[in-house]
């Protein structure tokens, strides 16, 4: 059996209480919090039949190992997710055209959770990093994804290129992003099977990565900054593909 994970704040432990509540072992709070917010939180567990204990904020931070509990930590047991890239897309492309979020180098666990977050709210299929490259999943990253690091796969990678290639041989077309492309985001199809490829703020994406692309796009940036945060990126690129889809 693997190891419980500690998940912290409402929206973590509340997806959590929402899509899996049978694997929660416990959750504790500070009772000392008795906000509209708090009142609602644990009226829910109790519905749901969970264990709760009182733990004072003290004793929640050395268990998030953060001071940004809001009050609520929880140990959980992991959720069964799919075993390989190759048995999600099966799945999903008897339903859908693929929709997948590549991340080249994003190693902030803050811009990690916030693209997790971001590619739930969009349908994306799933998030791949390499390993090398990326950060994991943990307490941080589950915190600021809001529950979605419960609800998107994330798949790290050994070598990126071949996993690019091998979704090509599955006709998915890899979209990279750059500032220098000719071409806008707008300007391209992504109605179809689509990978979009962000690279990490500043250094971009990887020259091996960017030349496993089938085509490049820009973001066009009206104002002064030369770029956007890869978390806001994502969310650009990823709406922007649901809208040509609805």
């Amino acid at each position: 059996m693997s190891t419980p994970k500690v998940l912290f704040g409402f929206h973590a432990v509340g997806v959590r209480l929402k899509t899996a509540p049978q694997s929660i072992i416990e959750i504790y709070y500070e009772p000392t919090r008795r906000d509209a917010r708090m009142r609602q939180f644990l009226e829910r567990a109790n519905e749901a039949g969970a264990r709760l204990i009182e733990a004072d904020g003290l004793r929640l931070s050395k268990l998030a190992g953060s001071h940004g509990h809001q009050g609520v930590a929880a140990r959980v047991n992991e959720i069964k997710q799919v075993h390989s890239l190759d048995e999600l897309l099966e799945g999903v492309e008897k339903v859908e055209a693929p929709l997948i979020l590549v991340l080249d180098g994003v190693t902030d666990p803050h811009n990690l959770g916030a693209c997790l977050r971001v590619a739930d709210g969009a349908g994306a299929h799933a998030v791949i990093a390499p390993k090398d490259h990326a950060v994991g999943i943990n307490a941080t990253v589950a915190k600021v994804a809001s529950g979605a690091a419960e609800t998107v796969p994330y798949f790290m990678v050994t070598n990126l290129a071949r996993t690019l290639n091998e979704l090509k041989e599955r006709n998915i077309w890899i979209i990279g992003t750059s500032d220098d492309a000719a071409k806008t985001l707008y300007q391209v199809d992504l109605k179809g099977p689509t990978a979009l490829v962000l690279g990490a703020e500043g250094d971009g994406m990887r020259q091996l990565t960017r030349k496993t692309c089938d085509e490049l796009v820009s973001i066009p940036m009206s104002g002064a900054v030369e770029s956007l945060n890869v978390s806001v990126a994502s969310g650009v690129c990823l709406y922007e593909a649901r809208r040509q889809r609805s």
